[in-house]
This record gives structure tokens, sequence and C-alpha cells, in this order.
């Protein structure tokens, strides 16, 4: 097999710390088509994502990165097919205000070859047109990739992802069958479940209780996954609920049980929240927030962004209330407000009254972003940290699939869990601000190269590989189990090669 290609996710790295390190052209420097850089997994015709994307890099004739934005509109991105005569393609170039753009495209239909033309001026742009050679398949087809490692490879996905390594060593191995009878009597009656087999590339499902609703996300991860790659045989369970499940020691009879998020006094296997991976597979689709969207809304420049601390939300936690009463307290400091009470009703009029909801991208007005749990972790940390504002994230024992990865100081400024520090941290962050800009800046870098929705396709791939490994009895479509069925996409049909090329055997 060929050597590895470096990923994209590392290459953007270098690029992002190149653009920040070394001093860049001068404000109203033009860009030249010849120089500037054009990159991304949106280029590969084999990495099959909802919506795909690439990076323009503007660079000027000298070869300096542009460190701001050259105009919106000053890249033309075209995406067409030789022998279509009309293309179903969205295209959108989102200038992320730094100098670069992501462009990002959903396709429709899946086309024999396309041509991706990008144009400055009408010239052509770097090596452009980039040919993807066919077929190009969109979202909806189901054409898996037989071989698990070669789909990987394509992805450019990591070996190895440290979380999941942490939470399944804690299984020497799984049986399906025993799991299958005792999960549902531990946890089946209390709380609400999803029992789950992946068998011969097909989805299985039975439900337990009664709040089931946030099936829909799992369901449509898998169904995704196995229309893009052959799934190994696995069965599993899954916890639609907010909290943790599994209690027990190490030392004890644990239970495999994946989830959502995690906590330093459970054992769940944790997945990427149901707020990313839907926003990974509806972007340019039904949610208006995702990881691509906020990079180009990104609010004012540094020095231009209000030098206070800024939260909104729900009464979901005790110390919400507490950084509520801070506000009033300090508001020269912290500008927090509840949008809505559920928790604490009866003290609505000690912490009311309630404001309107700020649209998210209007939070990087502020330098400042409070990061404070919820119920469990606050799922709008990804977000967060992709803006160019610095987080001061509340200690906690709850995590998201990447928090173990983040580094206080490096990614973000930490706080107390109980906030006593909070505004000695907001007085800091204003005596240092050049400091504080690179944690932003650190921060926004890290959600760049690890939150996106390549990253969030290869977790969830290796999770379920590694722990197929630990199955020691054969996963089975079990009684009362339904069959999840693929959505019909009758106006753009793809006729896999896979199928046909198997077929003419």
């Amino acid at each position: 097999m060929s050597p590895r290609l470096v990923s994209w996710s590392t290459l953007l790295l270098c690029l992002d710390l190149f653009r920040h390190e070394v001093p860049g052209a001068q404000a109203g420097a033009v860009p030249s088509a010849a120089k500037t850089l054009v990159w991304g997994p949106g280029l590969e015709a084999n990495m099959v994502l909802p919506a795909r994307f690439f990076y323009i890099q503007a660079v000027d004739s000298s070869g300096r990165n542009l460190t701001t934005s050259p105009g919106e509109e000053t890249f033309e991105v075209k995406i067409v097919s030789p022998v279509e005569q009309f293309t179903r393609i969205w295209i959108q170039v989102l200038d992320r205000q730094d100098g670069s753009f992501l462009v990002r495209y959903r396709m429709y239909a899946t086309y024999t070859d396309i041509h991706i033309h990008i144009l400055l001026k009408n010239k052509h742009v770097a090596k452009s047109p980039f040919i993807l050679k066919g077929p190009v398949y969109h979202e909806g087809c189901d054409c898996p990739q037989p071989s698990g490692s070669v789909w990987e490879a394509h992805m450019h996905c990591p070996q190895t992802f440290p979380q999941i390594d942490r939470d399944l060593s804690l299984y020497a191995s799984v049986d399906p069958d025993r799991n299958a009878q005792e999960i549902p009597q531990r946890f089946g009656q209390r709380q609400s479940l999803c029992h789950y087999t992946v068998k011969d590339n097909k989805v299985y499902v039975k439900t337990f209780g009664e709040h089931v609703g946030f099936r829909i996300f799992m369901d449509s991860i898998l169904l995704s996954l196995t229309r893009k790659v052959r799934l190994p045989d696995i069965e599993f369970f899954v916890n639609l609920g907010d909290w943790p499940l599994e209690k027990r020691k190490a030392s004890e009879k644990i239970h495999p049980i994946f989830s959502w998020c995690g906590s330093n006094n459970t054992r769940d296997i944790v997945m990427p929240t149901y707020d990313l991976t839907e926003s990974v597979l509806e972007t340019m689709g039904r949610v208006s927030l995702d990881m691509m969207s906020v990079q180009a809304n990104t609010g004012p420049s540094w020095p231009q962004k209000n030098a206070t601390a800024f939260w909104r939300g729900r009464d979901s936690r005790q110390e919400r209330l507490e950084l509520v009463k801070l506000s009033r307290a300090h508001p020269d400091m912290i500008n927090a407000a509840f949008t809505n009470f559920f928790f604490f009703k009866h003290d609505e009029s000690l912490y009311g009254p309630l404001v309107k909801h700020v649209s998210f991208f209007d939070f990087f007005k502020y330098k400042y972003q409070i990061n404070i749990d919820g119920t469990v972790a606050a799922y709008r940390l990804p977000y967060l940290l992709a803006g160019d504002s610095v987080v001061l994230k509340q200690d906690s024992s709850y995590y998201e699939h990447f928090y173990n990865e983040l580094q206080p100081w490096e990614h973000y400024i930490p706080i107390r869990a109980d906030l006593g520090d909070l505004l000695e941290k907001i007085q800091w962050a204003r005596e240092h601000d050049e400091e504080v800009k690179k944690i932003a800046l650190a921060g926004q870098q890290f959600a760049r190269n690890n939150l996106m929705g390549d990253r969030i396709f290869c977790y969830y791939y290796k999770l379920f590989q590694e722990y197929a490994k630990l199955q020691v009895t054969e996963p089975k479509v079990r009684t009362d189990m339904e069959l999840v069925e693929q959505p019909a996409d009758d106006l753009f049909p793809c006729l896999c090669h896979r199928t046909r090329a198997k077929d003419e055997l």
C-alpha cells in the first residue's frame, strides 16, 4: 500500500500556525492567483461528506499570507460536471476574516466527475480547475467502501483517538449475549435506551423507555456511515438521556453503555454529542449552527470586541444562577442573563427578567465567552472554540469526547467549578490581552483541526471498529428489533460502481 498522506487537518494546523506566526501582508494587499493556496478534503473524490469543504489562503505576489480579509467576494467558485448540463450542487464561500476562506458545497446528486473552478478576477487560482474523477457520490448514495482500512486512508483518519482508548480500556472483552439480557433488566425500565445491531452493514434497533425521540440522531449517523463504509458486525446499547449511566466502579461488573457525555464518576463510552453529530449531518441543511458557519461569523476583529465576559442560556444549574447574580453585581465585567426558566421557576423573580435570545454569532461581539455546565456538559463548547473569542471554561466532572485533548491556558482559560475565581480571571485577561488572544487562536485552531465533519465520522468509525474487536459472541438481530431503513432517494438515485462491479463478476 502507498505511504499514508499527511492529513488535511495536520496541513491546516501548519498553515494556521504559519498564518499567525509569520508577518502577513499589510492591509489592502492584493491576492495573487498564482501564489494563493488551495487545499482540503473537498478536493478528493473519495471523501464523501454531507457537506464537502476545502480552504483558500489568500497570498500576495511576494508570497506572504494575507491576515485580514481581502473582501468576501474576492474568490469565485464554480463546480460543474462536463457530462451533465445541470449540476445540483449548492456552494458557499465563507470568509473567515483572517485572509482565509472556507468553501463548502453540498451535492444532491452523484456525478461521473466534477471540475472545481476557483477564480480570482477571472484567473484560475493555484491548480484550478481541480478535477475529481468519478464517480463522485453525494451524501444520499448507498455505496459503502468494502475495506475499512481503505476508507480510513481516504478520510485521513488518525490512527487512534485517546478518548476511545481510555474508554475501552475498562473492558477486557464484551459479551453481546450477556449484555442483551442484563442491560435491559438493569436500565430498561427507568432509562431511555436504544439496543442496536449492525449486521451485514444493515442497522437494526429496539428501544426501551418512554423518551426515545433522540434515537433519530443515532439512526442518522449509523445510516450515513453504512452508506460510506462497511461497518463491522457490532451490537451495543446507546443511552438517549443527558446523564451518563454506568456508575459502578471499574473493578465491579460494569456494562458498556454508549453516551453522548461522560463524567469522572461514570464509566460510559463517549461519542460525539447528538448536537455536534446533527450539525455535521445537516450542514447546509436544516441546522443554522455548525462548525463551518461559525468560522464565517466571528464578529468584529479582536481590538473591536467588547472586553466583557458574555453568557446566555437557561437555568439548568445552580452555578448559572450564581453567574447571573455576579453579572448584576459587576455589570462592567460580566454580561449574563437567562433566556428561559425551567428548573428554578420559583426563583424567576430573583434572577429575571428573561431576556430575548441572542443570535449565537452575536456572542462573538465579546472577547470572553463563559462556558458553564447545564444539566451535563454545555454542548456549545465546540462552537465557542471555533470563534475567535477566548473561552473561560468551568472546571467540570462532565466531558465531551474531545475534552481530554484540550489544555487549560493553551486552548481556554480555566475557572473554578464554583466560579469563585471568575472575576479574577476576567481581570487577568484584561491585563494580558496579547496572551489571551493567543489562547483564543489556539482554541480556534483546535476546533478547526479536530471537530470538523471528517473527524467526527472518523471518531464514530474507529469507536465501532475497536469495540467490535472486544466482542466474544456473535452480534445478533434480536427479537423485536426493527430494520432502520435507508431514506429513499427517488429523484436522484445513484448507481454504486462497487455493486455494479460485483454484479459483473
